[in-house]
C-alpha cells in the first residue's frame, strides 16, 4: 500500500526504515522521503511509528497481578 503518494512510498519501505532506527515523522521523511512534501500522509506514518513500538505487557499477564488475583500459574 502506499503511504505518501508524493514521493510513491510503501508502508513496507517505512516500516523497514522505522525498524532501522526512525522514531519520529521528521526521521522517516530523511530516510526515505515519506512525509517531506504536502504532509497528507504523517498521520499514517504516526500510526506505523505507535504500531511499531512495543506497548507494555496486559497488567492482567504479569505476575504481581496473578498474585493479586489469587491465581497461581497451575491453576487453569
Amino acid at each position: 500500500m502506499f503511504v505518501c503518494l508524493c514521493n510513491g512510498v510503501t508502508s513496507h519501505t517505512v516500516t523497514d526504515v522505522v525498524r532501522a532506527g526512525a522514531s519520529t515523522t521528521k526521521a522517516v521523511a530523511h530516510a526515505c522521503g515519506a512525509g517531506a512534501d504536502c504532509g497528507r500522509c504523517r498521520r499514517t506514518i504516526q500510526a506505523i511509528l505507535k504500531s511499531s513500538t512495543p506497548g507494555p505487557e496486559p497488567e492482567s499477564a504479569t505476575p504481581t497481578a496473578i498474585r493479586r488475583h489469587g491465581l497461581h500459574e497451575f491453576d487453569q
